[in-house]
């Protein structure tokens, strides 16, 4: 994969300091990086057009098309894509193609959208960002620069896939590393981890790092899994939960909401609550492998398969406090 683009983007901007960091980080990434998948999925992207859209949508969902794209060039787009299944996060609507994604990624920014501050102008971290769906939607919401950090060597290639074929936008990227090796700048305004701190094993570190890539005042968009309790409930899953064997620590709301203020941050609200539905996370042609139905109890679907409360997720906003604080 190619960073000159962004690098080229932080050389004539005031992020220009990553350039004595991230290449090195990247480089290193190149290096050590092993997956036997990897080069064939890096050949299906050399190997998808680059397309310009006559009509681009990144307001209402992320859809792209053309009156140049023949029937012939969809279906050759389309087995291309299908080599980079499984796509968790979407949906893509591409010149007639329709990604039908295991999340409706859509469905959660509809929830969150109404609540967060303006992405006007603004510089934007997505943590776990996926394929990038929702960085595609925080660049249509007006930012003037995403960038989204996920180790998943799939998703960098679905991602740089996905921007070929929406004309090769340099507003944003995809860095393929976790926000632990991401150099700290304080330069974003908005910083988004959706669906990542219940997979960390120290979650106020995570919280800690959210904060530290943050601007004084910036806000932070956090979602991720709760269960019901007062202010010192915290689930911790024996081995699984529904499925997962990376899911750590599933604090309730109010506990939730303690851990950030005590993080540095103020303002936390939660903004919303929501019990994942079968219909949001789901098994397509798209995405070939179970999905959240099998990991319920078949019994009674508010348990999971282990016995645990059904997944329910929260939103929440809150500030960067610009006082100090220390750890």
């Amino acid at each position: 994969m190619d960073f000159s683009g962004f690098y080229n983007f932080l050389a004539t901007n005031h992020l220009s300091r990553w350039l004595e960091t991230l290449p090195m980080i990247l480089s290193n990434w190149r290096g050590q990086f092993k997956h036997k998948n990897f080069k064939a999925w890096e050949s299906v992207v050399q190997t998808l057009p680059f397309l310009i859209p006559e009509s681009l949508d990144l307001v209402d969902g992320v859809s792209a098309d053309s009156t140049l794209i023949t029937c012939r060039h969809r279906l050759g787009i389309e087995n291309l894509l299908r080599q980079l299944m499984p796509w968790r996060k979407g949906p893509f609507l591409l010149y007639g193609i329709y990604i039908d994604s295991e999340w409706r990624s859509d469905w959660k920014w509809d929830r969150l959208f109404p609540y967060i501050s303006s992405l006007s102008g603004r510089i934007v971290l997505d943590v776990g960002c996926g394929s990038g769906y929702h960085m595609w939607r925080m660049l249509g919401a007006g930012a003037r620069l995403v960038v989204g950090v996920d180790p998943i060597p799939l998703f960098l290639c679905q991602f740089e896939a996905v921007r070929k074929l929406l004309g090769g936008d340099q507003r944003v990227h995809l860095l393929p590393i976790s926000i632990e090796n991401l150099p700290i700048m304080k330069v974003f305004d908005t910083v988004f981890s959706m669906g990542v701190l219940y997979h960390r094993r120290s979650p106020l570190d995570h919280l800690i790092q959210l904060k530290n890539q943050l601007v004084d005042g910036g806000e932070l968009v956090l979602e991720t899994l709760v269960v019901e309790g007062d202010d010192q409930r915290v689930l911790i899953p024996k081995e699984r939960y529904a499925h997962m064997n990376n899911v750590y620590f599933i604090p309730s709301s109010a506990a939730l909401k303690r851990w950030v203020e005590r993080c540095g941050f103020k303002d936390v609200e939660i903004v919303n609550t929501s019990v994942l539905s079968v219909d949001e996370q789901r098994y397509t042609n798209w995405a070939y492998n179970n999905s959240l139905s099998s990991f319920l109890d078949p019994k009674n679907s508010d348990r999971t398969m282990e016995g645990y409360p059904a997944p329910c997720r929260v939103i929440l906003i809150a500030k960067k406090n610009l006082k100090h604080i220390s750890f």
